[in-house]
């Protein structure tokens, strides 16, 4: 019999993040996952600024930015007619050696500890797996699969047992979470529905999508265009995308099927035709692996919670991947129930605490997953007609049409600092709202707010350093300004409370001034759980944030 505090199904991001977060406080924590090891294919190609915020927090976003990419390589979307054709529209992005500079100079929207980062969620993967085993309190275990499970109150009992054959292995914990995926054994087994839309339809991005993970050396000599990270082919044949995964000779590549299409029996030689077709040259491929998948879904889980069970990651959200957004969300939920679990494994916070995580998770799963539906009607609706590739007046004509189009839609998908930063848990119990006036939620613009429930709002200090660095692991009262108020309040509930809490001052008059107050306590999340002007009531204030005063009407903060 294995005693644990937490058991995690999959060892996929989210598995991967809670193992290092929970890992890292000290908390037992055993992931198992059915696959012999992390992911061989490249998935999710896109790490966003703030979930490198969180690398960061954890002490290897530095690890991530030199994965993937060599580090002058062009991060660039291009969208043209076929690799080897003509190209209608670009975005240009910073690549990963002029992000670590730019990032320092960015304000507004994107002032930020971290800038995104394309690497291929297998680098990720790996490097999370190595720095998770580093912890005393951590198993981690590929090759092996949950098999059964029960609620007991208590605890939740299961079983274990190597993907090969062997022994079960019997296992007890206080709780279980599910990250293990879209088919989710934990899932189905509670029974819990989806809710939302799936079998969407578009011509490209809605429906089933062949994928193909190739070596090309040779596949630049066609491109009659600067490079790029990622490449969008439209065209009436065959709509296709396709990202850069080592900046070299290895690539992802996507195609949308055709009406009447059956890629599941299809052939290395059916590869290489719809390769062709998008690329618009013959170019020598090796296939490392291939299959089907499907897009057109925007689908969040019913439930995250039954019990000491709860769901995570895809398990929870069904994403299509435009914009990037599944891994990332996969990535916050860990952030999110791992401090909370841990707060109640040791005891600083009631059960009920646990209840937060469904109340603030799953509204911010159906906000992310409609911003992605969004997306891809925007790039999967496009009508590409046959016109398009002709050397004709109808031609130049239809091409200066998907130019505009996809122009915006660039800037719509890969510019999307509102949905990176702009998150809230607005109707979570556990803040102190202060009823103050928000601004609108847009993908492509975000103005930073201290108002309690959000990220808090980023600066860089006068001596160089992210204010995000000097936060603690765990809770963190900012007091800011020449002047701020005595914290002595809120140090002694602290203790009362058994809440690991430090008190940072920052007298930069113009962190004071982007915090609109000089008090702000930090959850272990890096979200504003409070702000205010004094430490009346700093015990309920703490006692709300862990969740005992959770279900109180009262207001107990305000900012003046």
């Amino acid at each position: 019999m294995i005693e644990t505090d937490v058991l995690v199904a999959g060892g996929g991001p989210c598995g991967l993040m809670l193992a290092n977060e929970l890992g890292r406080r000290g908390i037992r924590c055993m992931v198992v996952d059915a696959k012999p090891g992390t992911a061989f294919n490249p998935q999710a190609n896109a790490t966003q600024a703030r979930t490198m915020e969180h690398f960061r927090r954890l002490g290897f976003a530095q690890e991530i930015r030199a994965l993937g990419l060599p580090p002058n390589h062009p991060t660039d979307i291009a969208y043209l007619t076929r690799f080897a054709h003509r190209e209608l529209a670009r975005i240009r992005l910073p690549t990963a050696a002029q992000a670590i500079v730019d990032v320092k100079t960015m304000r507004g929207s994107w002032s930020a500890a971290e800038l995104p980062h394309r690497v291929s969620q297998k680098f990720v993967e790996a490097t999370m797996r190595r720095h998770a085993q580093r912890w005393p309190s951590t198993d981690v275990r590929y090759g092996w699969k949950l098999e059964s499970f029960s609620d007991e109150g208590e605890s939740v009992r299961a079983t274990v047992q190597p993907t090969a054959g062997g022994a079960l292995q019997h296992v007890v914990a206080k709780f279980l979470v599910g990250a293990d995926g879209a088919r989710s054994f934990v899932r189905q087994q509670l029974g819990i529905d989806w809710g939302g839309v799936t079998g969407i339809q578009r011509e490209f991005m809605g429906g089933k999508m062949f994928a193909i993970y190739l070596r090309a050396p040779s596949l630049l000599s066609v491109l009659r265009h600067p490079r790029a990270w990622m490449y969008v082919m439209v065209n009436h044949q065959r709509r296709a995308f396709m990202a850069s995964v080592d900046g070299v000779a290895e690539y992802a590549f996507h195609a949308a099927l055709r009406p009447g299409e059956d890629a599941d029996g299809w052939s290395e030689a059916d590869a290489r035709r719809v390769f062709a077709e998008a690329i618009g040259a013959e170019v020598p491929m090796e296939i490392l692996s291939m299959g089907t998948w499907l897009a057109g879904h925007a689908l969040v889980a019913r439930r995250f919670q039954q019990g000491r069970v709860f769901i995570a990651g895809d398990a929870a959200h069904l994403f299509t991947p435009t914009g990037g957004l599944g891994y990332n969300t996969a990535v916050e939920d860990a952030v999110n129930l791992a401090w909370k679990l841990a707060s109640v494994v040791r005891g600083q916070a009631p059960l009920s605490l646990l209840e937060s995580y469904e109340a603030e998770r799953r509204p911010l799963a159906e906000r992310n997953t409609g911003y992605a539906m969004r997306f891809a009607d925007s790039v999967g609706l496009f009508q590409a007609g046959a016109e398009l590739e002709e050397d004709s007046p109808g031609g130049d004509a239809e091409r200066e049409r998907a130019r505009h189009h996809f122009n915006e839609h660039a800037r719509l998908e890969f510019n999307i600092p509102g949905v990176t930063f702009g998150g809230r848990y607005d109707t979570s119990p556990i803040i102190a709202h202060d009823g103050t006036a928000l601004p609108p939620d847009e993908p492509n613009s975000y103005t930073p707010t201290a108002s309690p429930g959000g990220r808090p709002p980023h600066a860089w200090l006068d001596d160089g350093r992210s204010l995000f660095d000097l936060f603690h692991i765990e809770w963190t009262l900012l007091a800011l300004g020449p002047n701020p108020p005595s914290t002595s309040e809120f140090e002694d509930a602290a203790r009362t409370l058994a809440i690991d809490l430090r008190v940072v001052h920052v007298a930069q008059p113009s962190v004071h001034a982007l915090y609109e107050a000089p008090l702000a306590l930090i959850r272990p999340d890096q979200i504003v759980a409070w702000r205010g002007a004094t430490t009346h009531g700093a015990a309920d204030v703490l006692s709300r944030a862990t969740g005992y005063l959770a279900n109180a009407g009262e207001q107990l903060a305000t900012t003046d």
